[in-house]
């Protein structure tokens, strides 16, 4: 027997159908077994070709390494030679280990790198899996390698996975056609199929007031960040309503245009980049702590005493940013907090209530957040919190691999029961089922909404919480969020139809010749 220690659901073995017959993107909520189709497709696609290799390619070496993992726990040990390939192996061994194995799991730039010295080809390779699918855009790397596979490969079958391609129908386009896509499978909380194997999740918005002291601090700010804007439509750089996205585009624009005489140019980039500024300060305000407010205008501060810039002078010595700065140090002097903090506490100490063995995700933005939270659960005796971060950046704070590694399982032993995760515990990662996860605040992006919420109700009744506080763009946010993932699963199934109809033509005109 090949397959060791599990058996397909009915939808696994439905999905596993239709990849067989040609490319496919399946669209699967975190923890409904995407890696299981994976396994059934390879299995099925060495029998097929016995000669031929498969590689197997996820955004992280340590989603690398859990999907290599899985491979290992459910493959029968002598029915292929699964290979990990790492930056770490020097690139003359990989070309080694590229020929005698069958199975290689990386990451994308590994073997982007690999193509490009010509180390081996992808001409025996007859199948290629994309994890995190959606990622396959633009210029990143599993395009490179799609394109490489696409023109080398003899027996072509690629299979796509993801939780959400997003809800713009053109990228999901762009998406179908690096990969070539002939079929979607797509699957939601909602399938009748899917329905049966899940649990119960209990949904839950807590909802706290945006207090009257902070809203002093935002109308100063937002005077400065108007007049930046005012200014940029003056000049006729800025037509469309100013939004953080807007502002952004703007900026990369202006970049290309700077040059030693061109002053418009120097003064709009200026201007932009002290609403973006600004545009920051007021996010960490409404949505995050005052701590982390307070921590990025000591930065700005830092930066205006070392000159670095004469627009954060010029902002850090304005009436406006002096009076919220003063109002700021007022508020942390009387151990004021965001009511998210309290709401947050509050909701923990109700599900340890319920079950003392209790094991919670929270998600946050930013790492500042993280490390607020974590110093506020800390004094709850029942609560052994852990900030969950990504690799260290230029600031110099982050988790290593091993780290990482270390926390996960830390987790899974109940030595820790709180995570606090930012984005790294998103996507992927084998992080144990949860009873709870809370967002501590929403976020617009629906692929990231479902990587989130798919952290629990998989294998126990589980609850979602999202905090928001009102009158904020957290409310902007949140609505955001459920209007995109009701766009994505109608742009996907309309993508669908018209591949359907696109492939009928082509079966008619193939019998009519």
């Amino acid at each position: 027997m090949t397959l060791l220690n599990i058996q397909p659901r009915e939808y696994q073995t439905a999905i596993f159908e239709t990849t067989k017959k040609g490319n496919s993107l399946v669209v699967l909520p975190t923890g409904l077994g995407k890696t299981l189709i994976a396994l059934l497709l390879t299995i099925h696609r060495l029998k097929e070709h016995p000669t031929q290799k498969i590689l197997f390619l996820a955004p992280t070496r340590p989603l690398v390494e859990q999907h290599y993992d899985y491979f290992k726990k459910h493959l029968s040990e002598l029915f292929a030679d699964l290979q990990l390939f790492t930056g770490e192996i020097s690139a003359e061994t990989r070309k080694k280990i590229w020929q005698t194995s069958e199975v290689i799991f990386s990451t994308p730039q590994c073997i982007a790198n690999d193509l490009t010295k010509c180390l081996y080809k992808l001409d025996n390779t007859s199948l290629l899996i994309i994890d995190e699918a959606h990622r396959c855009l633009k210029n990143y790397d599993y395009t490179k390698v799609v394109k490489y596979y696409k023109s080398q490969a003899q027996h072509i079958r690629i299979l796509g996975l993801t939780a959400s391609p997003g809800q713009e129908p053109e990228k999901v386009r762009q998406i179908c056609e690096h990969l070539d896509i002939e079929e979607i499978e797509i699957r939601s909380r909602d399938s009748l199929d899917v329905k049966s194997f899940l649990q119960h999740l209990e949904f839950q918005k807590r909802e706290v007031e945006f207090p009257k002291e902070f809203i002093e601090i935002k109308i100063l700010l937002k005077r400065i960040y108007d007049s930046k804007v005012e200014k940029l439509q003056k000049r006729n750089l800025l037509h469309e309503p100013a939004n953080k996205i807007t502002l952004l585009k703007l900026q990369a624009r202006l970049a290309s245009q700077i040059s030693s005489n061109n002053f418009h140019a120097m003064i709009g980039m200026s201007l932009t980049a002290t609403a973006i500024k600004i545009s920051h300060a007021i996010e960490l305000l409404e949505t995050q702590t005052l701590s982390g407010l307070n921590e990025y205008f000591k930065n700005l501060k830092d930066q205006s005493a070392q000159k670095k810039s004469k627009a954060v002078q010029t902002l850090v010595s304005s009436p406006e940013f002096q009076a919220a700065d003063l109002s700021l140090q007022n508020l942390l002097k009387n151990k004021i907090e965001h009511p998210k903090i309290e709401e947050l506490v509050k909701v923990i100490q109700e599900e340890f209530k319920d079950e003392k063995k209790s094991k919670i995700i929270i998600f946050t933005q930013f790492r500042e957040t993280a490390t607020t939270i974590k110093k506020r659960l800390e004094s709850i005796p029942e609560l052994k919190p852990e900030v969950f971060v990504g690799q260290a950046k230029k600031a110099g704070s982050g988790l290593s691999q091993k780290e990482q590694k270390a926390i996960i399982e830390k987790f899974r032993e109940n030595t820790i029961n709180t995570l606090i995760c930012t984005s790294i515990g998103e996507e992927g990662l084998d992080i144990p089922e949860v009873s709870a996860v809370i967002f501590y605040e929403p976020i617009p992006s629906a692929i990231r909404k479902i990587q989130r919420a798919g952290r629990t109700a998989r294998l126990a009744p589980g609850k979602l919480f999202i905090l928001i506080t009102l009158n904020t763009r957290d409310q902007i946010n949140y609505f955001a969020s459920n209007a995109r993932e009701k766009k994505m699963y109608k742009t996907l199934d309309n993508i669908k139809e018209q591949m359907k109809k696109r492939n009928m033509n082509l079966d008619n005109f193939k019998n009519k010749s």
